[in-house]
């Protein structure tokens, strides 16, 4: 575990965990989502990641450059809000089937970012603008690799 990532789950560690349905789900389908307590977009992300199965806690923070820091989102591949899940970050508007990909396969990695905010990303889809193709990045002491290309929730060829 990097550095950033020991720090990172200290600082974590500091904010009280809620009881309820989280204490009880399997940890790999419990997400802890960190987000600015006025981001509609968080939000619509972390409700689709619910119907997905995943068991959500919101985190809302005004400090979400310090926890970006401290889980050691690099600061190119930083979006809106980041989320916790079975030991890994996810960045961004990552798409249900890459999060259920990443902890299928438990590669080397220190998590999977969508970096910005692409128009038609989970939870950034608006009716009347076509979706943006966009990469799902891993990051990690062995470097970056693009998981895949997507528009909308659809990954599609390079």
């Amino acid at each position: 575990m990097t550095k950033a990532r020991t720090l990172g789950a200290a600082l974590v560690l500091l904010v009280p965990l809620a009881a309820g349905p989280a204490a009880a789900a399997p940890a790999e389908r419990t997400m802890i989502v960190h987000k600015d307590p006025l981001c509609g977009c968080c939000t619509t992300w972390a409700e689709q990641m619910e119907a997905a199965g995943f068991v959500v806690e919101e985190r809302p923070t005004s400090l979400m450059a310090q926890v970006k820091a401290a889980l050691g989102v690099p600061d190119d591949l930083v979006s809106c809000h980041t989320a916790e899940i079975d030991g890994y970050v996810v960045e961004g508007h990552v798409p249900v089937s890459a999060i259920e990909a990443l902890l299928a396969q438990r590669p080397d990695v220190d998590g999977i970012a969508v970096a910005g905010m692409p128009m038609g990303s989970p939870g950034m889809e608006a009716p009347g603008y076509a979706p943006e193709r966009y990469e799902v990045v891993s990051f990690g002491d062995e470097g970056r690799t693009v998981l895949g290309t997507y528009v909308g929730s659809e990954r599609v060829a390079r």
